[in-house]
């Protein structure tokens, strides 16, 4: 394992802007408001020919001044346990305050090497307000700016003595990238800590909790996946923070980087809109997808539930029937550990490679028992097709005027020519090219 070096210290004194700068990445969101961040942020850097993991934290703060710090403390011991290393960080601008006491009590007591690096001195001309940190026991106190990027090189050079080399880490391409969407408080959080039979990730029942997207890796069954959580993800008229569209923005761009898509819905309210729309998104970005009914325990005993929830799917979902389902409940863990296998059946379909012979003949038996209907004076004629990429499985079809071919008869050729080839848990996308 490459060394982990911990980024800790009171809110809002930079820590997220280091991380960011650091990783050359904006994977952690920065506001000006104290207690953005929650949960742990895993990142890589390399150094001086050394891979090394980065983990930004949310700030250590008293625990009467928010419901969440609770769990934020949790996060930032094990951040803090974990690592090989760590970057303490201060606000040089304000001085040593008690949470910077608490910090550094709580710091000697670890016996670990660490840093302390007063941040927002942006030049040699303030460096002198670094020297007040010195009574928190440090021999060194590194004055840096985050935003800026002073003093940071040198904090590196100081922080790789000593460490073992480490080879550079590939990203693995077997590994299946699950992201979790659904709405604010259906449990995506929870979910993924029931999967890693741990408090990975900060879970309260206030909506908004997860504001960053979190990735944890597990193995299971043989197999390696990414687990992505995301912010719930809530209708633009309900956005009103900055940072709550940032979180949503995050979320939805967690599409991009995942191959399976884990949509989880809330089964004792049914489906509502803002649901169909999540999916919407997944589907147009040709992701796979799995339907996950969480808080099964609160519905599975009433029939009346059960009804309504398999209406609204009915109702809501139609343009999805092929996604598979699962009945789960997060919180006591009932079937969790069977979503894999319908996570590994779509993501085995979605990475197929299927010969242009088969999809050929797919597509000649699909057009002789349905052929196109006629549009004016000219008739659509199919010459060939063949499969151009996976993820999700892309197939070409060249014919004489693509300008003919109608969307409700592209949409049935979609849907056979998922039936004809065995890609009934998959999206299928279809092009249409001139010969």
């Amino acid at each position: 394992m490459p060394p982990i070096l911990a980024i800790v210290g009171r809110p809002n004194v930079g820590k997220s802007t280091l991380f960011n700068r650091l990783t050359r990445s904006k994977r952690a969101l920065v506001d000006d408001r104290p207690g953005i961040t929650r949960d742990r942020i895993h990142g890589t850097i390399t150094q001086e020919g050394l891979q090394m993991t980065l983990v930004d934290t949310g700030g250590f703060e008293d625990l009467g001044q928010d419901p969440l710090q609770k769990g934020v403390r949790t996060q930032v011991e094990t951040a803090i346990s974990e690592a090989d290393r760590i970057i303490f960080m201060v606000d040089g601008r304000e001085g040593v305050l008690p949470g910077d006491e608490e910090m550094a009590r709580l710091l000697r007591r670890t016996h670990k090497q660490v840093f302390l690096a007063a941040n927002k001195i942006d030049g040699p001309e303030k460096e002198h307000l670094a020297n007040d940190f010195y009574q928190l026991g440090y021999e060194t106190v590194y004055p840096l700016s985050a935003a800026h990027g002073y003093g940071i090189k040198g904090l590196l050079h100081e922080l790789v003595k000593g460490l073992s080399p480490s080879e550079d880490i590939p990203e693995n391409a077997n590994e299946i990238r699950v992201a979790v969407l659904g709405k604010p408080n259906v449990g995506k959080s929870s979910l993924i800590n029931r999967i890693l039979k741990s408090d990975r990730l900060v879970v309260s029942d206030l909506p908004g909790t997860t504001r960053d997207t979190v990735d944890s890796t597990f193995s299971y069954g043989g197999r390696k996946y990414l687990l992505i959580d995301t912010a719930g993800i809530r209708r633009k008229s309900r956005v009103r923070e900055k940072i709550d569209k940032f979180s949503m923005i995050k979320a939805i761009k967690s599409l991009d980087r995942c191959h399976v898509a884990v949509l989880l819905l809330d089964g004792a309210e049914g489906v509502s809109d803002q649901d169909a729309r999540i999916c919407g998104y997944a589907f147009e970005k040709g992701r796979g997808l799995v339907l996950g009914i969480n808080k099964w325990d609160l519905i599975k005993g009433s029939k009346e539930k059960k009804d309504h929830l398999e209406r609204s799917i009915e109702r809501q979902l139609k343009f999805i029937a092929f996604a598979p389902r699962i009945h789960l409940s997060a919180l006591t863990g009932e079937r969790v550990m069977k979503l894999f296998s319908r996570i590994d059946t779509v993501y085995d379909q979605f990475s197929v490679r299927i010969s242009t012979a088969l999809v050929n003949r797919a597509i000649q038996e699909v057009i002789e028992k349905h052929p196109p209907p006629r549009i004016g004076r000219g008739r659509l004629k199919f010459f060939y097709a063949t499969q151009t990429r996976t993820k999700p499985p892309t197939f070409t079809v060249f014919v004489n005027r693509p300008d003919m071919l109608h969307f409700s008869y592209e949409r049935f050729l979609s849907n056979q020519l998922r039936l004809h080839l065995g890609l009934t848990q998959t999206t299928v996308k279809l092009l249409f090219k001139k010969r």
